[in-house]
């Protein structure tokens, strides 16, 4: 792999770092509940419909899920930037092998080559 690539792939991950970034923090719920988001007290007997509740639950559970694989995602991504650091990006953490460079436009974060991701699959 060339200086060149390295630094096309940085460029990629850098970008794709700052939409998982953004993505996170649209999403975030921090530490607050249902009933902080909504206003309503535990256990009222407000006028809500049941549908209500269940549709906000829905969204909120959706969130928590977005949320977390975007950050799942941009641990990946941190640690393909430190292996450009330290000059092992483009190696398969597994076997050591190269890892194609169609491999990593599709997936730059990429740290294992084709086979030993689907033997990870299995």
């Amino acid at each position: 792999m060339t200086v060149s690539d390295t630094d096309r792939f940085r460029d990629a991950l850098d970008e794709h770092r700052a939409r998982l970034l953004e993505t996170i923090e649209r999403h975030d719920i921090g530490g607050s509940t249902l009933t902080d988001e909504t206003g309503e007290l535990s256990g009222s007997t407000s006028d809500n419909h049941l549908a209500d509740s269940a549709s906000e639950t829905y969204e909120r559970e959706l969130e928590e899920g977005l949320e977390e694989d975007a950050q799942a995602q941009l641990r990946e991504v941190d640690d393909a930037l430190g292996r450009i650091e330290d000059g092992t990006y483009g190696t398969c953490t597994a076997c050591g092998k190269k890892i194609p460079v169609a491999r990593l436009e599709a997936v730059p974060w990429a740290k294992l080559c084709i086979d030993d991701a689907r033997r990870l699959a299995r």
